[in-house]
């Protein structure tokens, strides 16, 4: 097992006002797969276009989370596993290693990139001297550093105490610090033992009723954007494919974006004005990862229901990542948990990012790769850097919503000051025009409201030039 060297982590720069917590090294123990076995077939039920990962992607991935953090990333290796072991997940050779390894960097903290047992984590921090966290406690640390809404800080500690529950090897006092992140890594708590069962389910409770009442409040604005004409396009992808990047250039805003795992974690909609002069509400979301804590998937379940509600959703892939299609299954697999179907075509466009990283011989084999798919499930290629493609996005985003909706033509008393009122409230409104004391109108409504526009201004169906 040789480590690679991240002992030039010191020497990054980092956001203003971020400080280093401490040195750490990043572990990848990761099952040797053997065609036909058992754990194939898991890894095969978890990637369903079965892609198998690079385990040095892997790796690369579980030191980008710990930079997320700011924790200098001493060192990273990979430690190939034929089996998990019941007591400290890996064989009794390999934690010598890691200890001695661990020893020689003068490390802190030992990431796991794994899911670790309550126990497995007790006995690897017993043989390794140094406080261990695994990929879900990684996460959640992350988590919780980075939201900054109310319903982001509440659905995160509830994730948090929901995890810690069960492990009762951190103190709980991490609720009484006011800084970010909940206490994995340090603190006046970390070396004791007792944790108070009755205190953190009273917390849930309190947490839990909290979040109902925010919920209720989202529900309400929710309610409140269904009432005006606007159809909500919700971006979804994997952690740092660039839904950021893309979210500030199509509605000019300036959401937090940078090439950093989790650069931005709480939901963001702004208006998207649309090519011909119709809107749409853009969200962006939370970014995906590879094995999400299902205390996540669970947690954000609210916030995600803009995902939900969306009539259109963007699939931002990095198609520059060496892993982007093992990228592409997991968000599938977390979109299905959330009950959508991610081969609906007529909600769904893939959007291929950073085609910008490629150079003209390069990008021509992606168009060649992209006009080969099938009409009905089409990729489009955009660089959401230097804004090529984006022309072509947005007007495949109107003609998905365009095609959910009725387009109508009508004739309306330019005194119906209520009717032409009502019209603007509850429709898109494509042409006005005033002829001899009436307005012609060709409106874009939905299907709840067609009958309604019909029935009350003898509205006919709009006829293409």
């Amino acid at each position: 097992m040789e480590p690679r060297n991240f002992g030039g982590d010191a020497d990054r720069p980092r956001p203003a006002g971020a400080k280093q917590t401490g040195r750490v090294l990043v572990v990848g123990p990761y099952l040797r797969v053997r065609a036909g076995s058992a754990d194939a077939q898991l890894e095969s039920h978890a990637l369903p276009n079965h892609v198998q990962r690079d385990a040095e992607a892997r790796l690369d991935e579980a030191a980008g989370l710990a930079r997320a953090i700011d924790l200098v990333v001493a060192g990273a290796i990979i430690a190939p596993i034929s089996q998990i072991r019941p007591a400290t997940y890996i064989g009794k050779g390999k934690v010598e290693e890691i200890a001695a390894l661990a020893k020689s960097l003068d490390v802190e903290l030992v990431v796991m990139d794994c899911a670790l047992a309550p126990i497995q984590q007790r006995n690897l921090e017993k043989e390794l001297q140094a406080k261990v966290l695994d990929r879900t406690g990684l996460i959640l640390e992350i988590f919780g550093r980075r939201a900054k809404t109310k319903e982001g800080a509440l659905q995160v500690e509830l994730a948090h105490l929901n995890y810690q529950r069960s492990r009762l090897v951190r103190s709980w006092t991490h609720l009484e610090r006011q800084r970010g992140g909940f206490g994995f890594m340090g603190g006046p708590g970390e070396t004791q033992i007792e944790a108070d069962r009755r205190l953190i389910q009273e917390r849930i409770t309190k947490l839990e009723s909290e979040l109902k009442k925010v919920q209720a409040t989202r529900r309400l604005h929710r309610a409140g954007r269904q009432r005006v004409p606007y159809r909500v396009v919700a971006l979804v992808g994997y952690t740092n494919a660039g839904k950021s990047t893309l979210f500030n250039r199509l509605t000019r805003a300036d959401v937090q974006a940078a090439d950093m795992l989790f650069a931005t974690l709480d939901p963001t909609l702004r208006a998207l004005n649309l090519p011909h002069g119709g809107k749409a509400m853009l969200s962006d979301t939370v970014g995906f990862i590879s094995n999400l804590p299902t205390q996540l998937v669970a947690a954000f379940r609210a916030t995600l229901e803009e995902v939900l509600e969306a009539d259109v959703i963007l699939h931002v892939r990095d198609i520059s990542h060496e892993d982007a299609e093992a990228q592409q299954s997991d968000v599938d697999a977390v979109l299905r948990q959330l009950g959508i179907n991610p081969d609906d075509s007529g909600r769904i466009i893939e959007v291929w990012n950073k085609i910008d990283r490629y150079d003209a011989e390069q990008r021509e084999e992606l168009l060649n790769i992209a006009a080969r798919r099938p009409e009905d499930h089409p990729a489009m290629l955009v660089s959401a850097v230097t804004g090529e493609g984006v022309d072509a996005l947005l007007a495949a985003i109107e003609e998905r919503l365009a095609a959910k909706r009725h387009t109508l033509d009508l004739s309306i008393d330019a005194a119906d000051g209520a009717g032409i009122s009502w019209l603007h409230r509850n429709s898109e409104v494509l042409a006005k025009e005033l002829h001899d004391g009436r307005f012609d109108m060709t409106v874009r409504v939905d299907e709840t409201k067609r009958d309604i526009v019909v029935s009350r201004f003898d509205a006919v169906p709009h006829l293409s030039a």
